[in-house]
């Protein structure tokens, strides 16, 4: 059975950016086959990755409606045609739901992608699902069953609710969900008292705070993707500490 990951929070606060942290620490460790999901539907995990995406299932749904060979069900079409989806690279693979092209709700493409995601299960070792920024995915029940769930902020009190939000959603959801890991990303300096106790009020307790690194700053500005980013960058150390407490006891 595979160790499911997903990551959510606050959008702009370098969610994805972490996303594609993980993703490098499992590829770079050689902890086993992996399975990156981007299931935000304003999809550029695959940017941060640095790799290109042909195929979607935000695709496959449109082109269920009329491109259906003769002869062919409709479940096999999808099937054949979401195993067309996975983007192979190197060390992992990639699944993107992107967007339908045409007008309608994105449920069909969500429902797809978990459950493809549920049948691909016993090829990986590790499924790391990037979400939607807030809590949309949460309600379509993406994130059912997780090992871990990595909900990212910023140190902005907005962004800090967003946390308490997604954690009291989860709990109102009855989702099974093992491990909460609470990051605070994009610190500047020392964090203040009255963000400390505004924490300690809405019994937020975070697992790590990283310092705004200006290395992923200039990546971003140059179009380079942040998976190749240095190994002195701040929030890279940072990660790949979180990241080695948690697997190492994983293991």
């Amino acid at each position: 059975m595979a160790l499911k990951i997903a990551v959510a929070g606050k959008g702009g606060t370098g969610k994805t950016t972490l996303t594609g942290m993980i993703i490098r620490y499992l590829v770079s460790n050689k902890l086993g086959r992996i399975l990156a999901v981007d299931a935000d539907t304003n999809s550029n995990l695959n940017e941060v990755l640095g790799i290109e995406v042909k195929e979607t299932i935000g695709g496959t749904r449109e082109k269920m409606k009329n491109d259906v060979p003769v002869g062919m069900t409709r479940e096999s079409f999808v099937e054949y045609k979401i195993q067309e989806s996975v983007n192979e690279s190197d060390g992992y693979d990639l699944l993107v739901m992107g967007t339908p092209e045409g007008q309608g709700c994105y449920c069909a493409a969500n429902t797809m992608c978990k459950r493809y995601i549920d049948v691909l299960l016993d090829n990986y070792d590790y499924i790391v699902m990037d979400n939607e920024a807030g809590m949309e995915h949460m309600s379509r029940l993406l994130t059912k069953d997780l090992d871990y769930f990595f909900v990212i902020s910023d140190p902005s009190r907005r962004g800090l609710m967003t946390i308490k939000r997604i954690k009291d959603l989860a709990v109102d959801l009855k989702l099974n969900i093992k491990n909460f890991i609470v990051i605070v990303n994009r610190v500047r300096g020392e964090i203040d008292n009255a963000t400390k106790e505004f924490l300690k009020e809405h019994g937020i307790t975070p697992d790590i705070y990283i310092q705004e690194d200006e290395k992923i700053s200039e990546f971003d500005m140059l179009g380079k993707p942040t998976y190749a980013i240095p190994e002195d960058s701040k929030s890279l150390i940072a990660m790949n500490s979180l990241l080695n407490k948690i697997f190492r006891a994983n293991n």
